[in-house]
């Protein structure tokens, strides 16, 4: 299950690292400005107790810090009155009944029970008959304060807030998201890379496979988030998961997933995007619609309904994660607000389906492929095509242009993949700077393809189903990796670990990791 943090007890965890620290005026000053307090003791046992055997100095200093129930307060100093009046000490008992807050508020709101200590006080004799109710005694009173405040009170282990940012590093190791051999600065959301082991390395060996129920039931597209925290797939049934990478499990620790109240659309998901922080996540379906989730609560934040008059391909947030970018089946190119749920802006030109779509030049500018052949580039402020260009690469047909993405590390290039045997690394203005290709002439188009985290390999799937491994200095082929007897559907890739999953028609996800 996901856990949710109150700002309180981020407050509590930092208090307690104030005063194990001896920086009690910071402390001081902190609980001052925030009015949270710490609400702890070393020992509950050893609180109650001091309150069982009457070590009342101790237990109103305690006290003093700790946030009770003002109607336990009342009992409590009430009960020192009384005991104070027994021991003679009056002058102390009437200073607690006169000028304290729990008294004040006893006087208000139980002025019976205030006057009677008045009573006690004027009196020269004590008499526990005045003081306490038939059957009560001073130790039977004393029991029930130490229960109704001990209730009260918490443990807190020491050095909690190191302990919690330790887990969490943890966590983050056991994700992929740190490296074991790598610099961790708290100020970084990943971890400095360093070690030859965490450079990037050819992913081609199957450690775990999702297998989707039903006989025809699978991913049609697959993403991990930029954090490297969420693996989700968009299936053919509507449905939008949250997989577990390491083991091929569904998130349970997500309560929606485990109440299985799963993110979901009316039809088939064919094209995710995640916004830079992770925290938001946009799919597209078949029948046009878009709709915008909360990974971590699965919350629907925005539908577009329809976006498109035919289904959308593919789907990516500006920088700002203000705006949604979409291309569709329908020909056209589209870009959304995310607050105000409205069309914003609309390229036409494509003579077929828009197959893919990317912000690029700091999202002034739109490119979008399509099975025309062509890719153009959109001016977003004019809402006008800058240009076109034709990938082919020296082929006189049109050739369906599958995907653009961009590539860590490179700057004004993105990798074209169409349909066929050769990727291009191709500038904004459409100059080819280098080719990756298999070689094989028949059977082997690409379908697909994705970028290793630090740019330095690239992937693509074809329509053999196998995964081929090309190095971006040399161009070279590094290896091909036969995943699958089915027709393989989309790949993707791990921000921050050699990790690539790849999806096919049977209902698998094939997770891949370098040996």
């Amino acid at each position: 299950m996901s856990i949710e943090i109150e700002s309180e007890d981020v407050i509590r965890l930092i208090l307690q690292f104030l005063k194990e620290n001896q920086l009690e005026h910071t402390a001081s000053v902190l609980e001052d400005e925030t009015l949270v307090t710490l609400n702890t003791v070393e020992s509950r046992d050893t609180f109650t107790k001091d309150i069982a055997q009457g070590r009342w100095d101790t237990v109103l200093k305690q006290v003093s810090h700790l946030k009770i129930p003002p109607r336990k307060l009342m009992d409590l100093y009430e009960q020192v009155i009384i005991e104070l009046v027994e021991m003679k000490e009056h002058s102390a008992a009437r200073t607690l009944l006169r000028q304290t807050e729990p008294m004040f508020l006893l006087k208000q709101h139980h002025p019976e029970r205030y006057l009677r200590l008045e009573h006690l006080l004027s009196r020269s004799l004590f008499d526990p008959k005045d003081a306490y109710a038939s059957g009560m005694t001073r130790d039977k009173r004393r029991q029930i304060i130490a229960q109704a405040l001990g209730s009260e009170v918490a443990v807190a282990p020491p050095s909690r807030l190191m302990t919690l940012l330790e887990q969490c590093a943890q966590w983050q190791h056991q994700q992929g998201i740190l490296s074991s051999d790598a610099d961790f600065d708290v100020f970084q959301t990943t971890a400095t890379v360093e070690s030859k082991e965490d450079a990037d390395a050819l992913a081609n060996e199957i450690y775990c496979t999702i297998k989707f129920p039903g006989k025809n039931a699978y991913a049609e597209c697959s993403l991990f988030s930029p954090n490297g925290q969420y693996f989700v797939t968009g299936s053919v049934d509507g449905f939008i998961e949250v997989w577990n990478h390491s083991n091929g499990k569904l998130r349970k620790d997500l309560n929606y997933q485990a109440e299985d109240n799963l993110m979901a659309m009316d039809e088939s998901v064919i094209s995710l995007g995640f916004n830079s922080t992770s925290e938001l996540l946009v799919s597209g379906s078949t029948d046009g619609k878009i709709a915008i989730w909360k990974t971590q609560s699965g919350f629907c934040q925005r539908r577009f309904s329809p976006a498109h008059s035919q289904g959308v391909t593919s789907v990516c947030f500006n920088r700002q994660g203000t705006e949604v970018l979409s291309g569709s089946y329908d020909k056209t190119v589209k870009i959304h607000g995310v607050r105000s749920g409205k069309s914003l802006k609309k390229f036409t030109g494509h003579a077929s389906f828009v197959n893919t779509v990317l912000y690029v030049k700091d999202d002034t500018c739109v490119l979008s492929g399509g099975s025309d052949g062509t890719i153009k580039m959109w001016d977003v402020a004019e809402e006008a095509c800058l240009y076109t260009i034709n990938p082919a690469m020296n082929s006189s047909a049109a050739l369906a242009v599958q995907s653009i993405l961009s590539v860590p590390l490179i700057t004004d290039q993105v990798l074209v993949c169409n349909k066929s045997n050769r990727l291009a690394l191709m500038t904004m203005d459409g100059k080819v700077t280098k080719t990756f290709s298999h070689g094989k002439e028949k059977g082997a188009d690409f379908i697909s393809a994705a970028a290793s985290p630090h740019g330095e390999l690239i992937y693509a799937i074809a329509e053999d189903s196998a995964v081929y491994c090309f190095s971006v200095a040399s161009g070279s082929l590094l290896g091909e990796t036969k995943i699958s007897d089915s027709e393989l559907v989309g790949i993707s890739s791990h921000p921050l670990s050699n990790i690539v999953a790849c999806n096919d028609d049977q209902g698998h996800v094939y997770c891949i990791s370098s040996k």
